[in-house]
């Protein structure tokens, strides 16, 4: 079942390429209009690129050629517009954005009426409706407002006024969240200090937001601040940053957030959905705890399938994709902050001690831009080096080699019982894999 355009998260790549352009939006949205039996409402939101506004009339004009009415939401967080299309009984959402990618860079991903992204399947359906022209274009779009509401359910995962007296650094990447977050931070008491809240349509993501973590680190130690809070351009990611300066990836937000709700008996199925690409670590603490480790492949809406599958309400990726599906019904960076502040109201313990749950496995990560994909299995150097690495690190690590869903990288990843054995099992793995294709 292959996708020609849809990669790990939407469709995703370069604005003005042969994919992220007008014409072929247009075209991308009618398929998914047809697909959604060509009527009904759908809701578009976008990110602060300055090609959004383009594509999302490009998007529109699609929709209406497939009989559909598209309405507008303005800039808005991802989860924001995911979950206005569940509650409004919209046919279909569609988010403008590349998420943590530069502002060269813009796409387009599709939420079903349930505010959940599309399956695998249905993206292949839509690409099989294709048309061969893109629709005409239009030239208005009805808008509403779908930042009110969102404040005030977010405003609610925590007691009015709970955040007085706490300081706190909230670096929204100058992106979708920039008048989300800080609104609800303080309406619930708190003390705002801002990053990365200048969006001007070419500066999201650039050297703030979740991928960029050590500007908040510093401001969190310089202010005295509580903790320090990192979204990407579209708001669905959320990392963390203690009152030491010490950053919280992905997996160890979960491993608190599923720590703390074992303990209480409140950890739905007592599983927690993550990826493969995840610690070893977060099994260890969460199975020593009475709990079960679900993995998936790499893609929150795959981590999203199982917790449906499982019953599962807590899921996630090391990249800070975190799914709390009490509340939202996708990764959610602003919810999963307020999550894990709730954990330090009701115990009164500061970040870093929350995070001592987790004794994280040594790690290592290498990312190698390659001219061109192909099955790894053909790959014979680099499938070899692959099994002779396993067998050496047996049960006390692992490897995971994959191409990323949405960039030409070959992604690299080698866990073991010390530093310098993952290192060295990555210049393994780089050496082969130099030598079955062509790295940049």
């Amino acid at each position: 079942m292959k996708r020609n355009y849809f990669g790990t998260d939407g469709v995703r790549g370069p604005y003005g390429g042969h994919v992220v352009n007008e014409a072929f939006a247009a075209r991308l949205a009618e398929a998914a209009g047809r697909w959604a039996g060509g009527r009904g409402r759908v809701l578009i939101g976008r990110d602060t690129r300055g090609s959004g506004e383009a594509l999302m009339k490009a998007v529109a004009a699609g929709l209406v050629a497939a009989g559909m009415e598209p309405v507008s939401l303005g800039v808005l967080p991802t989860p924001a517009v995911a979950r206005a299309v569940r509650t409004s009984g919209a046919a279909l959402g569609v988010v403008i954005t590349a998420s943590h990618n530069p502002a060269s860079d813009n796409g387009i991903k599709f939420f079903a009426g349930s505010g959940i992204k599309l399956t695998d399947e249905d993206e292949v359906r839509i690409e099989s409706l294709l048309p061969d022209a893109a629709a005409a274009p239009v030239l208005t779009v009805p808008e509403i407002d779908g930042v009110a509401d969102y404040i005030d359910v977010a405003r609610g995962v925590l007691p009015a006024g709970s955040l007085a007296g706490w300081r706190i650094i909230l670096d929204t990447a100058h992106g979708a969240t920039t008048s989300t977050s800080p609104a609800v931070l303080r309406a619930l008491g708190a003390e705002v200090i801002g990053i990365g809240d200048q969006p001007d349509g070419r500066n999201i993501n650039e050297g703030v937001g979740s991928e960029h973590p050590e500007k908040l680190a510093e401001k969190v130690l310089t202010a005295g601040a509580r903790l320090g809070i990192a979204h990407d351009g579209d708001g669905d990611r959320c990392i963390l940053c203690d009152e030491n300066g010490s950053v919280l990836d992905g997996d160890e937000v979960l491993t608190l957030l599923g720590l703390h709700a074992l303990e209480k008996g409140t950890l739905a199925a007592s599983t927690l959905v993550i990826t493969v690409q995840s610690n070893l670590g977060v099994d260890s603490a969460i199975n020593a705890a009475g709990g079960r480790v679900v993995r998936t492949s790499v893609g929150d809406r795959y981590v999203i399938e199982r917790m449906l599958a499982d019953g599962a309400t807590l899921g996630g990726e090391s990249s800070g994709h975190i799914i709390c599906a009490d509340t939202s019904p996708t990764g959610d960076g602003l919810v999963a902050a307020l999550k894990v502040i709730e954990v330090m109201l009701a115990t009164g313990r500061p970040l870093s001690a929350l995070r001592t749950g987790m004794k994280k496995f040594p790690q290592g990560t290498r990312n190698l831009k390659v001219r061109d994909k192909r099955e790894l299995t053909t790959c014979a150097t680099l499938s070899a080096a692959i099994s002779a690495l396993e067998s050496d690190l047996g049960s006390e690590g692992r490897v995971l080699v994959r191409f990323s869903g949405t960039e030409p990288k070959l992604r690299l990843l080698v866990e073991g019982p010390s530093d310098d054995v993952v290192t060295a099992g990555l210049m393994r793995l780089e050496q082969a894999a130099r030598a079955d294709l062509q790295v940049i």
